[in-house]
């Protein structure tokens, strides 16, 4: 699609999905049910997968967490849905992974964070395991540094060192170096376990977009291992976000960056999936990849003082999101469809028409009626009450006309 030179990274395999490499960027999200509760655990991952992650990483905190890994498996590929499952393992990862074979083989990857693997003498040898048991069921490892839990031991030797330089680094640039090295220096004891470096994805994860832009533009310059890119923490509705398309958006235009989280705090009993749909919307708008039919719609002014343009934007919206999982199964390539819902006769035919399919709806004053333009030329004009429902018969028909057809099994 876009002519964005990705850099070239290691590439493996997480279940069916190409992470790294020429592989394209891929969305992935995280559960936030008791994965205890198998049942609730794996309707969310269906739930997110149907969204379009690609990849669904789910917490593995206590023994009832890990035994209930594999149910949750089962019950996915019951409902004929093979996303992948990422385990998220903290402070006892080694423990579950050993004492629970099962959960160690139905998972996909294993995330491990070097800062909460363990303390002391402890900490490299519950690491060592931790990798030994990947390279035993064959299966990849995010070493994901977060910088609410640095390694500590790590930190206090590197300001020790940059207490002796000539110029010690300040406490952003002491933060951001020590980000980098603790996840470098625990991929090469991954590697000197026996991990080979395809298998490794490594990720830094920040709340601040500076700081996250500056610790992956100096992970790219360093290695060559996949990275897993988004903020910590980016917040709730508009400010999670612009933070994450801010970080991300500079990132991915420079090439870097092979899977995407947008950790969005969800409003109170609102749906996972808003993360899934903004990861998708910031490749698909970048020109990266495409997921759903995006729609064009102007911002209204005092020429369209009625609000049915902006509620058929809408509508239309969640319309093709709707019916993009039937579309992939039967037709190809209607994800790269374009769709204009213009509001008044002053840029509405002109962007109707650059669209695949586009609308031109009366603004304040106008005639009571519609164009409709398919591939720059006006087929139909709508009117009366049924506008929406006709418009979206329209796009209906398009698809069937205009996509090849999938060859049914």
């Amino acid at each position: 699609m876009s002519g964005i030179s990705k850099r070239m990274t290691r590439a493996t395999r997480i279940g069916h999905i190409g992470i790294g490499g020429r592989h394209p960027v891929v969305v992935q999200s995280m559960t936030n049910t008791d994965t205890a509760d198998y049942l609730a655990t794996a309707l969310q991952c269906a739930e997110l997968a149907r969204a379009g992650s690609e990849l669904v990483r789910i917490t593995v905190n206590s023994p009832e967490a890990a035994a209930a890994v594999p149910r949750i498996r089962d019950h996915l590929d019951r409902m004929n849905c093979d996303v992948p499952l990422i385990g998220d393992f903290h402070y006892n990862g080694h423990r579950l992974l050993t004492e629970h074979p099962a959960c160690a083989e139905a998972l996909a990857k294993y995330r491990i964070n070097p800062g909460n693997v363990g303390f002391g003498k402890k900490k490299d040898e519950q690491f060592a395991q931790m990798v030994e048991l990947a390279c035993k069921y064959d299966k990849p490892v995010r070493i994901g540094v977060n910088w609410g839990s640095l390694d500590q031991e790590l930190l206090a030797r590197l300001m020790d060192e940059n207490s002796r330089r000539a110029e010690p680094l300040d406490a952003t640039g002491m933060m951001r170096h020590a980000m980098v090295t603790s996840a470098l220096e625990s991929a090469a004891k991954a590697e000197e376990v026996g991990l080979s470096g395809e298998k490794i994805i490594l990720s830094c994860k920040v709340s601040s977009v500076q700081d996250l832009i500056a610790i992956y533009r100096e992970l790219a310059q360093r290695a060559d291992y996949a990275l897993h890119l988004g903020l910590t923490e980016a917040g709730m509705g508009s400010k999670g976000i612009v933070a994450s398309t801010a970080a991300l958006a500079v990132l991915l235009q420079e090439g870097i960056g092979d899977t995407i989280r947008v950790s969005l705090t969800p409003e109170p009993g609102g749906s996972r999936t808003q993360e899934v749909i903004v990861a998708q919307e910031i490749l698909q708008t970048m020109g990266l990849r495409a997921f759903t039919p995006m729609v064009a719609a102007c911002p209204g002014c005092g020429r369209t003082t009625s609000t049915f343009f902006q509620e058929l934007a809408g509508e239309v919206q969640d319309f093709v999101r709707a019916r993009m999982p039937e579309w992939k199964l039967h037709y190809d390539g209607a994800e790269n469809m374009t769709l204009a819902v213009m509001g008044c006769i002053v840029n509405g035919p002109g962007e109707s028409k650059h669209a695949n399919i586009g609308i031109s709806l009366p603004g304040t004053g106008e005639a009571p009626s519609a164009p409709v333009y398919e591939d720059g030329v006006k087929t139909v004009t709508l009117k009366g009450e049924n506008i929406a429902s006709e418009f979206k018969d329209i796009i209906e028909r398009y698809v069937q006309r205009t996509y090849k057809k999938k060859l049914q099994a």
